[in-house]
Parts: structure tokens; C-alpha cells; sequence
């Protein structure tokens, strides 16, 4: 059976689909391109969390340094800013085929000269803080490439079925990395990551079709100044303005009162507590996405966006009350099942982008959705250096619903109805 074939009958079935009911998971899961994409995302989160880990105790390792060991593990992500905002129109001026390969290419590279040892602590961080720059143009192409394989309804549940996928392929990648760290040492576990990078250059060469660039003819011009102008015309741009900061915002309060929950569950006597209450945000999170992506009406989806992203906040506000290890695991969750409020956003996000900078436009909203969670556990976190940990989670989460109003009557004034009740 041909790919072609196979991607063309699922695209027809979403095509076809009544706008009553969600898509399944079983019908997207027929389209052979969306296999591939999923397959080779999977990889990419149980790579990452390996190879986080193992740099992170390897550059302990070698410094008994507390604070290089957390460094490395974060480093990867904070170069990503950059990559943002002055290189991502190439990823609509490259084919994504080979733009994505590339990116798995570079990682393997990375990897491999971590692991061969004798590379200076200094020239190892200043590698990952390289390589990491281009990282938001190889996921971006990812991203936009969904929309062309699933179509209507199909792509929400299919971005559904990527965020569930995310979660779990975390917890394993972190599973496997400590287990690899106790078999065969950190230098060995960067190597497990280069491997499963290797497995996903050939599922994406030969399981994706070689699509065109989306950029329109003669779009070209220097990539740092067209990146800077595009993201200045989206975040302009009076519908995906509103969209972008309703995705953002609430987020990082949410981010920021987890940052939180150690010194909290360290404060009321059970520090080992923390694990379970930010191990019971992510399974709210993954319930919640796979619930309300799979189950709940398109339409009804996007009425839900401003109930969900008002009762975000709400658990968090209960930590006002001194909660215990369980009482606040439940709230966590609670909280991290409402952000499923994002999957009524994807489809007006989508059609109010122009085709042409797709890529751009999705790597811009995966980088300011990285630079949330950070902006947001920097402030709760110094909000409580003045205040008590389980007032800064309470104020974290007012402000969520605060916020939350404010986007509304945003939205209101932009003429789109994608977070109105």
C-alpha cells in the first residue's frame, strides 16, 4: 500500500467528517503521513528526555557542580528564543522533508560529540547553546506539516493526540535515561538518543512525500530581516494577535505556580510530595487533552476555550487553604486538565494564518509558549521570596483568571468569537 494512497483516503474521511463530532483517533491514525509525523515526534520527546538527563549527570559528573548540572539540563531550551525570532521564515522557505532530517542529523552530531568525552565543560555548553538556536525552524516544520496530512477536525485531535503523546514519551524518556545512566553511564545514554535520532531520519526520509516550500515565489530576501518582519505582521495581525497571548498567558501562570510546588510541599513537611503532585499535573494535562480532544464536538470545543481557561485558575486559588500532599495532587491535575482549553484555539489559529508563513507562524506560537513557562516560573517563583509559597500558587492562579477575563474582552474587540462562552 502506497503512502500516497493511504494519506489521500484519510484526508477524504476528515474532509468528509460531520462537523458534529469529533475526529477519532483511530481515523487519523490511518493516515500514513500522520504516522510518521507521530511516530517521529514520539522518538524526539524519549530522545530528549534521555539526553537532558544524561548531559545533566555527566556535567556533574566531571564539576560536582549543582548548578552547572541544572544548567545543562535547561540549556537546550534557552538558546530556542533566539532561533525564534531571527531564523524561523526558513521553514517556509525550505521543503519540510529535508529541513526535518536536518534537524535529526544535527542532534545525532551533538550527541555523538558529547559522548566521545575530552570536549571542555565550557565548549560542551557552548554545543548544546549552538545546535539549540535552529531548534524552533526543525519542530516548527513539523508542526506545519500536520495541517497539509489531517484536515478539518482531524487536525485538532491529531495536535490532541501529539500533546498526550508528549506527556507520556516525558515520563518514559526520563524513565529510560535513568535507567541507561545505572546500566551503561551518562556518556553510553547520549548515545541511546543519537540512536533513536537515527531511527527517525529514515522513518521521516522515506515515510513522508517531499512537499514544496509554502513560501510564495520570490518571497525571498535575507532570513533574519524576513523573520523579523513576519513575526512583526502576525503578532500585529488583530485576530492571531488575540489567539497567541490566549495560549501564552494563561500558561505561564499555571507553569509558574508549579515552579512552586517543591518549596511548598518542602514547607509543609513531605518535599518527596512534590513528585506526585507534578506527576498529577501532567496526567491531568494528558487526560485532559485526550478527553475533550476526543470527545467533545468541534464547535463545543471552541465555546469551551474561556470556561476552561477561567477554571485553569480556580484550583490553584485553593491553595490559599493550606492544602495537604493528596488534596493539592488533586488540585494540580485539576488544573492541568483545563488546559485543553488550547484545542479550541488550533483550528481559528489556523485559518487565520496565511498559508505562506505557516511554519513561521507555528514556530513563533511553540517559542512563546516555551518562553511563558519560563517568564512564569521566573516571577511566581520570586513572588514567593516575599510571600509565602502557598499564597504565590493562590496569586499564580488569580492571576490566571484575571487574565483569562482580560483576553476575553480582547477577543470580543478583535471581531472573532473563538474564546467567547
Amino acid at each position: 500500500m502506497t503512502i500516497g494512497s493511504t494519506s489521500e483516503q484519510g484526508r477524504r474521511a476528515a474532509e468528509e467528517q460531520d462537523e458534529g463530532r469529533a475526529a477519532s483517533f483511530g481515523e487519523i491514525l490511518r493516515v500514513a503521513e500522520f504516522r510518521v509525523l507521530f511516530g517521529s515526534f514520539a522518538l524526539y520527546v524519549l530522545g530528549d528526555g534521555v539526553k537532558n538527563l544524561a548531559f545533566s549527570v555527566l556535567v556533574y559528573a566531571r564539576t560536582q557542580s549543582p548548578g552547572l548540572s541544572a544548567l545543562a539540563y535547561m540549556i537546550g531550551f534557552l538558546p530556542q528564543v533566539i532561533g525564534a525570532t531571527f531564523l524561523l521564515s526558513i521553514t517556509d522557505r525550505v521543503r519540510p522533508r529535508p529541513l526535518m532530517v536536518i534537524g535529526e542529523i544535527v542532534r545525532i552530531g551533538v550527541c555523538v560529540a558529547l559522548a566521545v568525552g575530552g570536549i571542555p565543560i565550557w565548549a560542551m555548553l557552548a554545543l548544546v547553546i549552538v545546535t539549540g538556536i535552529p531548534t524552533p525552524v526543525f519542530s516548527a516544520a513539523r508542526n506545519a506539516m500536520l495541517p497539509d496530512v489531517l484536515k478539518g477536525d482531524a487536525f485538532v485531535v491529531g495536535r490532541a493526540l501529539f500533546t498526550v503523546v508528549a506527556a507520556g514519551s516525558q515520563v518514559i524518556g526520563l524513565a529510560v535515561g535513568g535507567t541507561a545512566l545505572a546500566l551503561i553511564g551518562p556518556e553510553r545514554a547520549l548515545l541511546v538518543t543519537a540512536g533513536l535520532s537515527l531511527v527517525s531520519v529514515f522513518v521521516l526520509r522515506f515515510g513522508l512525500a517531499d512537499r514544496p516550500a509554502r513560501a510564495l515565489p520570490g518571497a525571498g530576501g535575507a532570513t533574519v530581516r524576513t523573520t523579523l518582519r513576519v513575526n512583526r505582521m502576525l503578532l500585529a495581525d488583530r485576530r492571531i494577535r488575540p489567539l497567541m497571548l490566549a495560549i501564552w498567558l494563561p500558561l505561564l501562570f499555571m507553569v509558574g505556580a508549579e515552579a512552586v510546588f517543591v518549596p511548598y510541599l518542602t514547607v509543609i513537611g513531605s518535599p518527596s510530595g512534590a513528585g506526585i503532585v507534578l506527576a498529577a499535573a501532567a496526567i491531568g494535562m494528558g487526560v485532559g487533552e485526550f478527553v475533550v480532544g476526543r470527545f467533545v464536538a468541534p464547535r463545543t470545543r471552541e465555546r469551551l476555550v474561556f470556561p476552561l481557561m477561567i477554571a485553569l485558575g480556580v484550583p490553584l486559588l485553593v491553595f490559599a487553604l493550606h492544602p495537604g500532599v493528596m488534596a493539592s495532587a488533586v488540585l494540580a491535575a485539576l488544573s492541568g486538565a483545563c488546559l485543553a482549553y488550547n484545542l479550541g484555539l488550533q483550528r481559528p489559529f489556523l485559518d487565520a494564518v496565511p498559508e505562506e508563513v505557516r511554519g513561521q507562524a507555528f514556530g513563533l506560537q511553540n517559542a512563546g509558549t516555551m518562553t511563558s513557562q519560563a517568564l512564569g516560573a521566573g516571577l511566581v517563583g520570586a513572588l514567593a521570596e516575599w510571600v509565602p509559597p502557598h499564597h504565590a500558587i493562590a496569586l499564580a492562579g488569580l492571576a490566571a483568571v484575571l487574565v483569562s477575563f482580560g483576553l476575553l474582552f480582547l477577543r470580543e474587540g478583535s471581531g472573532t468569537d473563538a474564546v467567547r462562552s
